[in-house]
């Protein structure tokens, strides 16, 4: 409960102080009316207004403070949690492509969406919580108001009671932890079987596999770490509640026999330790709540120091998302260039690590280049190294004969347009303002023979559910409309008809290199080769240049 209280903190330390002193004050009032309401009990004169008045005061104090503590703590905590998930957010996009890789997207999209939520929770819980402490420790100091020997016996109780709790909850968040751990499995399954659902339907006996050695071992695990710690939990939780009905029994058979303490004062802790259940029973319940909420803010915690690694990553910083100020035109890139440029890493269905390069490569503006290679040889890997989103481990990428580095290589990523092969279509044209846009979409979706399917309005798509033919055609209509001086095209016509296919290499390429765009196509389409000015072809890591043969 302390990192929330921290995360609170963070977000404004003078609100959240203030929230928690009007919180204290709900307390005080609340243990304020029992004291009231025992003074009355054993008064002998008759009920006077002074008793009356402060009996609606107190009652006022105590709904107005409550009412006002939450409000404020609701509002601060929906802030923390604003401030969070864009931090997370912006610490992703600063996080190399690399790294982000090996962290996965089940672990990411886990964090981002169940671990928040379990922060959220206790977050608008915190004021009750905050609020029934505040309760308890009043209350304990009445006890010491009605006789010295009360509050020792109430200060050795609530010890007690915090120390098993303590040994309790212990077990409780180690099993929470492992919960968590395999929550991160059961996304990873997840999204196996929403990707995989045709696969899986196809085959009976892969079905049965999965369904029966994969997900259901991984839901068992989660199911039984969690019973365990939910156990653990109500076990403290009646634990606590079950030594203040022997904190009563003492004070009523024990104590008195040991200590003399007068009936109103005897009265009056057995009021309070009465009334003292009711917010323990509230914290009790909450506890694994929070319990879960640590373990969800240590994901978090963990998330993003792993994320955070590399503190920046291009000039784009977790806190701050800098941004061009213009778009680079044809005339600022003379040329890129790889020098002994390598980058090493672990490839699928080998123990051994793949070692793309030393990479040696002139492009220039006004070229149209195909890269060709087998499955493997680091057609993919070249593409990320040359539009900076992987970082060469030794060798240089120079832009107009300057090396890229730090300092540059959010610029440098500027002045590229890319389809990936495992690309993403937004359904807003994001970051592209200018007057014309959407008519500027419209002729280029009738160019890609989309205006049938998709509509544009203020920049928005009418549509991304198309096939994959067609919604890389999408994805290629945002690298028109961006207008860079350099496109990559990963395997675009892969899934298209002949016909686009058709289309793409004999009118569509040849216009980007008219415009004097650099244009690098990866690609197994040998019919065309001959459209390229140049042929690169990629073996096991080694990159060579081949003659363009001319076309029959």
């Amino acid at each position: 409960m302390l990192k929330l209280l921290a995360l609170l903190l963070r977000a404004s330390r003078r609100i959240a102080l203030l929230s928690l002193f009007v919180g204290c004050l709900s307390g005080l009032s609340s243990a304020a009316l029992v004291a009231l309401i025992n003074t009355l009990i054993h008064s002998r004169t008759p009920t006077a207004g002074i008793f009356i008045a402060g009996f609606v005061g107190l009652l006022l104090v105590m709904f107005v403070s409550t009412v006002a503590s939450q409000v404020i703590l609701v509002h601060l905590a929906q802030g923390a949690l604003f401030d969070l998930r864009l931090r997370l957010s912006r610490q992703i996009l600063a996080t190399p492509l690399r790294q982000l890789e090996t962290i996965g997207p089940p672990r990411l999209l886990a964090v981002l969406t169940d671990d928040i939520t379990d922060i959220s929770n206790a977050l608008l819980n915190l004021p009750t919580i905050c609020i029934q402490i505040t309760a308890l420790v009043i209350g304990l100091a009445y006890l010491g108001w009605l006789s010295w020997a009360l509050l020792l016996a109430g200060v050795g109780f609530v010890s007690l009671g915090a120390f098993s709790y303590h040994v309790l909850a212990r077990r409780a968040l180690r099993s929470l932890k492992e919960a968590r751990q395999k929550q991160d499995a059961m996304f990873h399954h997840f999204r196996a079987l929403t990707e995989g659902a045709k696969e899986l339907k196809l085959h009976r006996p892969r079905r049965e596999a999965f369904l029966d050695e994969i997900l259901k071992a991984t839901a068992q695990d989660y199911r039984q770490y969690t019973v365990e710690g939910m156990t653990a939990f109500a076990a403290a939780r009646g634990w606590g509640n079950a030594l203040f009905f022997v904190f009563i029994g003492l004070l009523l058979f024990v104590l008195p026999t040991f200590q003399t303490v007068s009936p109103p004062a005897l009265t009056g802790a057995v009021m309070i330790v009465l009334y003292m259940m009711s917010p323990l029973s509230v914290v009790l319940n909450l506890l694994p709540l929070f319990g879960r909420a640590a373990v969800a803010l240590h994901q978090v915690e963990t998330l993003g120091l792993s994320l955070a690694t590399p503190a920046t990553e291009g000039g784009l910083t977790a806190s701050t998302s800098e941004r061009p100020t213009r778009e680079f035109t044809l005339s600022e890139v003379e040329g890129l260039e790889f020098v002994e440029v390598t980058h090493t890493y672990h490839r699928e269905q080998s123990e051994y690590n793949f070692t793309l390069g030393p990479i040696n490569l002139n492009l220039r503006p006004g070229e149209l280049v195909f890269l060709v290679g087998g499955n493997g040889s680091g057609k993919t890997t070249l593409t990320k190294l040359l539009v900076g989103l992987y970082l060469p481990e030794s060798g240089t990428l120079c832009w107009n004969g300057q090396p890229v580095g730090e300092a540059n290589r959010e610029a440098y990523r500027q002045i590229f347009s890319v389809v990936f092969s495992d690309f993403y279509v937004f359904e807003q044209l994001l970051g592209l303002v200018t007057p014309e846009l959407d008519e500027q979409a419209r002729g280029y979706l009738v160019q890609l023979h989309l205006d049938h399917k998709v509509r544009v309005t203020d920049g928005a798509l009418s549509t991304t559910e198309l096939s994959q033919g067609q919604r890389k055609r999408l994805a290629l209509l945002t690298a028109y409309l961006e207008d860079r001086p350099c496109c990559v095209f990963d395997e675009w016509a892969a899934d298209q008809d002949p016909l686009f296919k058709e289309l793409f290499y004999t009118q569509l390429l040849p216009e980007l290199k008219a415009l004097g765009k650099l244009v690098l196509v990866i690609t197994h389409d040998d019919k065309y080769f001959y459209l390229a000015d140049r042929l690169l072809k990629l073996e096991e890591g080694r990159l060579a240049e081949h003659p363009v043969m001319v076309a029959a």
